[in-house]
């Protein structure tokens, strides 16, 4: 053991930085967001996306409103500002993941690009892919099982993006996927392909 001068250890301590624990890793941490309205399919392809990934030796975490609004985010309403620190939050917390040398895949309608800017500046454009599910509302409405759609139709559910509060089409998305007429594995074979030259080391 190394002698200590008072409080002042001899050897130097050190915060081990980003890229030493993407190169421990092998591979280059990178947020991955995907957006669009609920039931467009970000969820399912994102699951997809991870398992591959997984399987190629890659580290992930992916994110959505699951583990997320039961709770880091429990204390969050659907108004404005409520979907605005969501949003916030899950930013920071992805610039730690990223930090750790991890790929963070996110499913979250973010609906303004407001939104997803900020999500972005948070993060930092060098680490940040933008992926919009594209799909429109006629089809998610079909898709809709759990029949939020309806209940929003209804009044029931204040707030829903798509019915009651806009969505703004993504002007800065590195990707477009558009999920009407291709299955959830095709989609995700197009955005494994999309990022794995950029999160693979070499």
């Amino acid at each position: 053991m190394k002698e200590k001068k008072g409080n002042i250890f001899t050897f130097h301590d050190k915060v081990i930085q980003r890229v030493e624990k993407e190169d421990l890793l092998n591979q280059n941490a990178y947020t991955i967001w995907l957006t669009g309205l609920s039931g467009s399919g970000k969820t399912t392809i994102a699951q997809i996306l991870e398992l591959e990934l997984h399987e190629m030796g890659f580290t992930t975490m992916l994110l959505d409103g699951d583990n997320v609004r039961d709770g880091l985010n429990n204390n969050l309403d659907f108004t404005e500002s409520g979907r605005r620190e969501n949003i916030r939050r899950i930013a920071e917390v992805n610039k730690l993941f990223n930090d750790c040398g991890v790929v963070t895949i996110n499913c979250f309608v973010s609906p303004t690009n407001d939104l997803r800017e900020m999500a972005k500046s948070i993060v930092g454009e060098k680490s940040f892919l933008e992926v919009f599910i594209d799909t429109p509302l006629e089809e998610c409405e079909k898709r809709d099982v759990k029949g939020l759609y309806a209940k929003a139709r209804a009044g029931k559910i204040p707030n829903f993006t798509g019915i009651s509060a806009p969505f703004d089409i993504p002007v800065n998305a590195n990707l477009v996927l558009n999920t009407l007429n291709i299955s959830p594995e095709e989609s995700a074979k197009e955005l494994l392909e999309f990022i794995k030259p950029k999160i693979s080391k070499g």
